[in-house]
């Protein structure tokens, strides 16, 4: 049975990738308005997710920021079918516009470890192709359930000569040494940890248990960060890639400090382009103790 599903997944990312561009971007939208208007769990994890992060805006603003962002994020399904199934350059051509490369290229240029952080905001499948175009980076992620897409993605995400590692122990310490002997990794910082890998620090309005992995790599000054994001452009044409320098205080020994400081940059992020993230994503399923839990 497992095969099967994983076959046909992976025949609906070809399907998908074999469409023009404006109907990969027609399409996407199209299945997040379903998503919006017919009951499913990703809507309600969304609702939830945007209610208690965005507790200011009118019932009326959240329900259409709701329909946003799942629009956003049907786009992204179908966007990183593309991604994984084209040549790599394909995606990459798709980036209309580079702001703050000079970051990145100075701190391949330190001779210290460079630690490409990212978030699920926008489009991080487009984004790994680009950023190992510019260097070759281990690629850390969390490996899906289904094999067969597992294995379609390790092949499709090492296309520009970079390697992945996995979310295990083996994985985490291959990235560990990848930076200490001066090389570059990519991480996306947001998945939720373990409590025992996180602590709790501010994030659009509420409390969210971020991992202390990125900025405990960075502590000391012990390696270089550099934020990357793939925006979506409005006009549904391509993406702007935005690159800055970790802040200060992510280099801070003190470890909320630093992990508090990471978080602060990717909430502004999110609170520039909040369609663009994965508001359907469990973000908040553990909570402070005390505090009942959302989902």
């Amino acid at each position: 049975m497992e095969k099967f599903k994983g076959a046909l997944v992976v025949g609906f990312l070809r399907l998908f990738a074999l469409l023009p561009w404006r109907a990969v971007q027609v399409v996407g939208a199209a299945i997040g308005w379903l998503m919006w208007k017919l009951p499913n769990r990703s809507r309600e994890v969304a609702r939830i997710n945007l209610a208690k992060c965005f507790p200011e805006l009118p019932p009326a603003e959240l329900e259409q920021l709701l329909g946003r962002a799942l629009m956003d994020i049907g786009r992204t399904i179908t966007e990183s079918a593309c991604a994984w199934i084209w040549p790599a350059q394909r995606s990459i051509d798709l980036v209309r516009e580079v702001e703050g490369l000079e970051v990145l290229q100075a701190a391949l240029a330190s001779g210290k470890g460079v630690v490409g952080i990212t978030s699920h905001l926008g489009n991080w499948e487009v984004l790994n192709h680009f950023y190992c175009a510019q260097c070759k980076p281990i690629i850390f992620y969390r490996p899906p359930k289904l094999k067969a897409v597992d294995e379609l993605l390790q092949k499709q995400r090492v296309q520009m000569g970079n390697k992945v590692a996995a979310s295990t122990k083996e994985g985490i310490l291959s990235v560990i040494k990848e930076v200490r002997r001066g090389g570059a990794v990519g991480i996306p910082a947001d998945p939720e940890p373990s409590l025992s890998s996180g602590v709790f620090v501010p994030f659009c309005g509420t409390q969210a248990l971020t991992s202390k992995f990125v900025p405990g790599m960075l502590s000391g000054g012990k390696a270089v960060g550099v934020f990357l994001h793939a925006l979506r452009l409005d006009d549904g044409s391509g993406y702007k890639v935005i690159l800055e320098a970790a802040p200060a205080g992510m280099y801070s020994e003190n470890v909320e400090e630093g992990v508090a400081a990471m978080s602060a940059v990717i909430e502004r992020y999110v609170r520039s382009y909040p369609s663009q993230y994965m508001w359907s994503m469990k973000r908040f399923k553990k909570r402070p103790p005390g505090e009942k839990k959302w989902y």
